[in-house]
């Protein structure tokens, strides 16, 4: 049985290209030695490449069964990374190909980088098919709702045993480049599979790969090769505009470079792109602007529920140029009538999510303004989801749902599934503990529908979820789509 999982597996990388067939036997003999095997008979099945999780778990349940690893999801997950990276070339024939293949064209060098890193199983895609996507239609356009089901919990084992390991300050972060080929731990995800494309960006030394979680087409990473804190400054701007010159299929941004409106890793320096175009993207500009002494740079608001300044233009220096001003007189703008403060108490709080692309032969910026203030009545933040939006979204808004892409909990799984039989049970909702916190919001969007069956109970609560994102993106906007949000918005460009 583990022979023919072994064999299946060395054909898989045959087939997909990540083992050459001068190395069947040397990759064989490598997947031997982590199992500990001294013996081998080939022996060909018929599974294809969409089998591949089926085979990892026959090799990880060999594992287990020989006491080589603990039954556990974690360790099932170390150990599998540790054997698919027997058959992933190494770093420098990875480089080499992609740069062979940018000459012909940067889009075929990145097809082949993502391929890859879903061959290699880096990019699980077996776990990636079970993320939940849906489109709503809101007054902005269509935004995309995904609840991310890809990324595995942690079982009680590797939680305790998280607990008792060793503190490591290797690598310092998950974005570093030092998690190329690393074995991992319970607290560090295997990485023996992962590649990283080295990179130039504005002259420095970055690192380009892909998210292992994919929640866009193509969702890449791109990233400092020092660990160096997350800075929004008039650099931010040359590199995210460098980076599309190289690769003018993707577009690239930056989450901000303050709490709360920042995103999970503020530690490290990095931006995200991909090859997808989002509904902010898509968003037409509603009014035009004449910024003085920029007046080569096409500036506009965006009809967008968060607050954009878009700038578009030929010549990359002044794009930059036009962004740097902007952002220098956001930070120190102060606009107590619209409750926008500079600073409080010492404590810087606007800053700037920045998104670049080309978009037919422009070099595009948009600029989302945001502010961090944080109030007793909205501890979390005055520009963050409201209290009454935790029950669907309560974590910070990064740059991934600015642009218009909801990335909702796991717990949303479950619960809109127990909310959808609670409903057409008539039960009561707020006597469930789980589902109490829905309870405010089913009375609210309930009485809309008068026709409520099993068969569109699902879309009527997706609709419903998407209509939440499009108000969390509201409150998460310093100024509001409204007569007094547009006029103090207009009080700050008057401004630059």
């Amino acid at each position: 049985m583990i022979d023919q999982a072994i064999t299946e597996l060395v054909q898989y990388g045959l087939d997909t290209g990540l083992v050459a067939p001068e190395d069947k036997i040397f990759v064989t003999n490598q997947i031997l030695e982590a199992l500990g095997l001294e013996s081998y008979e080939e022996t060909p099945g018929s599974r294809g490449a969409e089998e591949l999780e089926q085979i990892l778990k026959e090799i990880t349940d060999y594992a287990v069964e020989k006491e080589l690893i603990v039954d556990s999801i974690v360790y099932r997950d170390l150990f599998d990374t540790k054997i698919m990276g027997k058959l992933v070339p190494l770093p420098s024939m990875v480089s080499h190909k992609f740069y062979e293949l940018y000459q012909e064209g940067p889009k075929k060098a990145t097809d082949y980088f993502y391929k890859l890193s879903q061959d290699s199983d880096y990019i699980r895609r077996y776990r990636i098919k079970k993320d939940q996507k849906w489109i709503t239609e809101t007054p902005y356009g269509e935004m995309e709702i995904t609840i991310n089901l890809s990324k595995p919990e942690k079982d009680p084992k590797a939680i305790a045993a998280a607990k008792n390991a060793a503190q490591s300050g290797y690598p310092k972060c998950q974005l570093c480049k030092e998690n190329e080929g690393y074995a991992g731990r319970v607290n560090h995800p295997a990485r023996q599979n992962h590649r990283i494309i080295p990179i130039r960006i504005d002259g420095k030394d970055w690192g380009f790969q892909y998210s292992p979680y994919v929640y866009y087409n193509e969702h890449c990473i791109v990233f400092n090769g020092e660990h160096v804190p997350m800075k929004i400054e008039r650099a931010t701007f040359a590199k995210l505009l460098d980076f599309v010159s190289q690769f003018p299929h993707y577009f690239v941004g930056s989450n901000a470079d303050l709490p709360i409106v920042g995103g999970s890793i503020l530690s490290h320096d990095h931006f995200q792109g991909g090859n997808h175009e989002f509904a902010m993207a898509k968003a037409p500009v509603i009014k035009e602007y004449v910024i003085p002494g920029y007046e080569d740079v096409r500036a506009g608001m965006v009809k967008w529920p968060m607050s954009v300044i878009r700038l578009q233009g030929k010549d990359k220096e002044r794009l930059i140029s036009a962004a740097d001003h902007i952002l220098m007189c956001w930070r120190s703008y102060t606009d107590e009538a619209a409750f926008i403060f500079a600073e409080t108490n010492g404590e810087p709080h606007n800053t700037i999510t920045p998104i670049a692309r080309i978009r037919d032969g422009y070099f595009e910026l948009d600029l989302v303004l945001r502010n961090n203030i944080t109030t007793e009545e909205h501890p979390l933040g005055v520009y963050h989801p409201h209290a009454k939006l935790h029950h669907i979204k309560k974590e910070n808004i990064g740059l991934i749902e600015v642009m218009g892409l909801a990335v909702l909990p796991s717990r949303l799984k479950s619960e809109m599934e127990q909310l959808a039989d609670a409903i057409l049970e008539g039960k009561d909702i707020r006597s469930n503990e789980v589902l109490e916190k829905h309870a405010d919001w089913v009375e609210e969007f309930l009485p809309k529908y008068t026709d409520i069956t099993k068969e569109n109970i699902m879309d009527i609560l997706h609709e419903e979820i998407g209509q939440v994102f499009n108000q969390v993106l509201e409150d998460a906007g310093v100024y509001k789509q409204t007569e007094e949000g547009r006029a103090a918005f207009e009080r700050f460009v008057g401004s630059l």
